[in-house]
């Protein structure tokens, strides 16, 4: 098939045709770029920036920006473009996702889509999925950059801010998703300007973008500080949830149904979907127990979220499965990979109640600060692409999300690879040893084989049964990214046996025979040398001698049949058995794919349905050996439907994690724009003057109506509100007037105090106090706002039980709560000015970079959801009654503690206060209308 031909029979006819018109044109464009010389050829990104400023677009330029960078990149890396690469660059340009089979050179792609975009000088972000990554990437692919004159920066986790300013400065910039999202958030909580360290979000290349925007997109980036809850609580519950009975297993449908259904037992949980809910008979029992007469009678919705989060760590959270405990600490496990996730906690107190459970002490809970879900931020970004090896599965949910269409890239080889069909046993046990037959057979005859597993436990398993038959292996459980990748990298050598989890050594290509680079740096290592140590004529030596050993064994394994990919379980998505598939038959290479699969695989069990109980008993019936596999074709179509299922149910809980951030998104845009005004230096003046009216006017409506008449107004409650906000004791009493004329007194009385500190504090001084003020009380309020929406969220999903729409009861009450949070806050901040005493200038004092995360705890997909948001079937942290996460940066703190300008007090007045009590400041207002707002 010819070239032309192998366009129009992929993807989209009308973009490749299109596509192939620009190949040619580039293409003609080669020998003319082939004769510049140096100097001209880094001159062209000056000539380009010059003619962008002109006017011409970057689509204009195109078809020369790319013809600069395939002949800088055949100059510097010795590789060349080929004509599909310059087309998947073409989709990423445009927007598009470009799905490029293993191989295909991915990374050389996204420079010349990456250097036409930061030809506009706004900045480009190419977005990976671990750190090991991005830095190999930005050296790697750098080195083009900056020959053309461009500058390249990077971001690595626990990077100091001095770092990031400049490397967000950069032309081109390489970081993970949660370091872009982190630094985002983290720039709307500083207190200084020159904190920031991002400039905006122009262009974005995500590569594994399959990884980022769909498998991690229902973890959100959190960042936490210290909380205030007691453990008792969770101690309290964690003993009232214990030695309950499990009632029969009930679906969601049923739970939601019309006509009323008795669950039996004390609670209902379903593995599949990941929710548990205490019966009826449940809930008296845990209350008796607790000695509390109604758990949902406090409004608050707290004690409602500890006992979701007692029964979720009492029942579907295990101990040596989702976390272990050493040394007294509860350690979150990454399933997926096996990983202990040092420093990460589960947020909303489910940590603190699986502590309470293990009788380990308690630690303090993380108070959310800021949050933002993985869809909304990239969203930001005026334009957005990406590029992986599996994206076409996902094409819905790429345009219905994100508004990026799938754009399939023909390889640049035809691919050579055979994919057997899957083999079938009955129990685990006889499917590890048939793998390890299997591996055994094929490592006798030289054959490089690679082996997928989804857990650690697996691969453990699996190592053991090799290593009893002999066979010398390598196990990797995607611990130490740059370590994997170097192996990884060799296990395309000849007799190579490799185990590893499904993400392990990602983004790293596996060459058959071995790399050479792999060669020498084993050398150098093995000799005890460094780069530095060794001549460039020893290097060019050492170089040669690897190439011509990776070639003869490149050979030795062409002639064994190449690389074989086993995987040992099906995934719950088709991407993920596609992306381990695609490890093998690179760039045309040979090779192969079997999958065993068990009938008691978690897949098979929790989605396969009775169809898998009627194969099993046919088995046994029939007297088939454990060892004897099946191929029939319910079995394919049960493995087929039991990945539809669960790709639907991932699918619905990423849209109703991005239904309810959306809620919030909204607010958090309102809230950042205000705080940025202010950092910026906007004048404050007029917002100040229309803060006071609507302050003003909203209080004395409350205290005397619009429609009250002469002696109903309560002019002695508006004048007690008037002293607590002004603090002046000799508020005049004000005159029983109509409402109009009232509320125009009482606002000039608090402009004349208002005027009165400005005056004497002077106009400098007083501006850095506002700015100041403003946004510690803003960022209090908004910290005290995500918390409320996190227990609003927590118990949301029960009022489907009462016919009522969980998402549009969220959607009412949150834009009430955020109402009421702006008109506090502006109160709160009126409150603060007008009573603060400045015993030191502001501007006097030290302010160290970013006070705001002194403490804070960071955690997102990368970190917490080490299966990479994959396994719906291990992932029970995400339970889906609260699959959303709210948005928002919050509370400036110090130490993971909320500072604010007040004066320190060392007993809170307001402690035992009923909500229906008269607030003790002396408004004259209930405890919930006043003081006790946001408590």
């Amino acid at each position: 098939m010819g070239f032309m031909s192998k366009l129009l029979s992929f993807g989209s006819d009308k973009d490749l045709k299109r596509y192939y018109k620009i190949v040619d044109q580039i293409n003609g464009l080669e020998p003319q770029f082939e004769k510049m010389t140096e100097e001209e050829l880094r001159g062209q990104t000056d000539k380009f920036r010059e003619r962008y400023a002109n006017g011409e677009s970057l689509d204009d330029m195109l078809p020369e920006a790319f013809a600069t960078v395939r002949e800088a990149s055949k100059r510097i890396t010795g590789m060349r473009h080929f004509d599909v690469q310059l087309i998947g660059a073409m989709a990423l340009h445009e927007g598009h996702i470009a799905e490029m089979k293993t191989g295909e050179g991915k990374t050389l792609v996204s420079t010349l889509a990456g250097y036409l975009n930061a030809i506009a000088g706004k900045g480009v972000h190419v977005v990976t999925v671990n750190d090991y990554l991005a830095k190999r990437d930005s050296e790697w692919m750098g080195r083009i950059y900056k020959y053309l004159g461009m500058t390249v920066g990077l971001l690595q986790n626990n990077m100091p801010l001095e770092l990031k300013r400049p490397a967000y400065q950069a032309d081109v910039t390489y970081g993970t998703n949660s370091e872009f999202g982190f630094d985002y958030l983290r720039d709307n909580m500083v207190t200084r300007p020159e904190q920031r360290v991002q400039r905006g979000h122009n262009y974005a290349i995500v590569d594994e973008v399959d990884s980022i925007l769909i498998d991690e997109a229902r973890t959100p980036l959190i960042i936490s500080g210290a909380g205030t809850k007691s453990a008792s609580t969770y101690k309290d519950f964690a003993r009232a949830v214990r030695g309950l009975e499990r009632g029969e297993d009930v679906s969601h449908d049923m739970l939601t149904a019309t006509e009323d259904v008795e669950p039996t037992g004390d609670y209902v949980m379903d593995e599949a979907k990941h929710t548990i809910a205490a019966t009826e008979r449940g809930l008296k029992k845990i209350e008796r127990r607790l000695g509390i007469d109604d758990i949902y009678a406090d409004l608050s919705g707290q004690l409602v979220n500890h006992l979701q989060q007692a029964l979720k760590a009492q029942y579907m959270f295990h101990r040596d499965k989702q976390y272990v405990v050493t040394n007294g600490e509860v350690k979150i496990v990454d399933e997926f990979t096996g990983r202990i996730m040092e420093g990460r906690r589960y947020s909303e107190g489910l940590h603190q109640a699986i502590e309470a459970k293990e009788g380990v002490l308690v630690r303090e809970e993380n108070q959310t600060l800021a949050t933002i879900t993985l869809q909304n931020y990239f969203r930001l970004y005026d334009k957005l692409s990406g590029m992986t090896g599996t994206a076409l599965t996902e094409d819905a949910e790429f345009r219905e999300i994100y508004k990026l269409p799938v754009e399939v890239i023909p390889s640049n080889k035809p691919v050579q690879r055979v994919d057997h069909e899957d083999l079938v046993y009955r129990t685990i046990q006889a499917k590890y040893n048939a793998v390890a037959d299997d591996v055994e057979r094929r490592h006798a005859k030289g054959q490089p084989v690679l082996v997928g597993t989804v857990s650690i436990e697996s691969s453990e398993k699996l190592s053991a049964a090799l290593t009893k038959r002999g066979i010398a292996h390598e196990v990797l459980n995607a611990k130490h990214h740059e370590r994997e990748a170097h192996i990884v990298a060799q296990a395309g050598r000849y007799g190579a046996v490799t185990i590893a989890t499904n993400m392990a050594g990602r983004g790293t290509d596996i060459l058959l025979g071995g790399n050479p680079d792999e060669l020498v740096r084993e050398r150098l290592e093995y000799e005890g040398l460094t780069m530095e140590d060794v001549t460039p004529e020893q290097l060019e030596q050492f170089n040669a001698e690897a190439k011509e050993t990776c070639k003869a064994e490149r050979e030795r394994v062409l002639a064994a049949g190449g690389l074989t990919v086993i995987g040992t379980e099906r995934h719950e998505s088709r991407r993920i058995d596609n992306q381990l598939r695609g490890r093998s038959g690179r760039q045309g290479d040979p090779g192969e794919t079997q999958f065993y699969l068990s009938l008691e695989d978690d897949l098979m069990r929790l989605f396969g349905g009775d169809k898998m109980d009627r194969v099993s008993k046919m088995m046994v019936t029939a007297d088939m050996g454990d060892d004897m596999p099946i191929q029939h074709k319910i079995i394919s179509k049960a493995v087929e439907s039991a990945q539809h299922k669960v790709e639907s149910i991932n699918f619905s809980m990423r849209k109703s994690v991005l239904e309810y951030d959306d809620v919030m998104n909204k607010q958090r845009q309102v809230i950042y724009a205000e705080r940025n005004k202010i950092l910026d230096g906007k004048d404050l003046t007029d917002h100040i003057t229309e803060v006071m009216h609507d302050t003003v006017y909203r209080c004395v409506q409350e205290f005397c109506t619009k429609d009250s008449h002469d002696g109903e107004r309560d002019l002695e409650g508006l004048r007690k509100w008037v002293v607590e906000l002004t603090g002046h004791i000799d508020t005049p009493k004000f005159p029983d007037e109509d409402f109009e004329a009232l509320a125009a007194d009482v606002l000039a009385y608090v402009e004349k105090c208002y005027n009165m500190k400005a005056e004497r504090l002077g106009e400098d001084l007083m501006r850095e106090l506002n700015t100041q003020v403003m946004l510690r009380v803003i960022d209090t309020r908004w910290m005290n706002y995500l918390q409320e929406m996190d227990y609003l969220k927590t118990g949301i999903g029960l009022r489907g039980f009462g016919q009522r729409d969980p998402l549009v009861e969220y959607k009412t009450e949150a834009y009430g709560a955020f109402q009421m949070l702006v008109d506090t806050m502006y109160e709160d901040y009126l409150r603060t000015v007008l009573r603060i005493e400045i015993k030191a200038a502001p501007h006097a004092v030290e302010h160290k970079e970013d006070p705001a995360l002194e403490g804070a705890r960071f955690s997102g997909p990368a970190d917490v959801d080490g299966d990479n948001g994959n396994s719906v079937l291990r992932k029970q942290a995400q339970v889906q009654a609260r699959t959303a996460v709210q948005g928002g940066p919050a509370a400036v703190n110090n130490g993971g503690k909320v500072t604010t300008y007040r004066k320190d007090e060392s007993d809170d007045p307001y402690v035992n206060v009923g909500r229906n009590d008269l607030c003790p400041c002396g408004s004259g207002k209930k405890f919930k209308y006043c003081h006790g707002r946001n408590r």
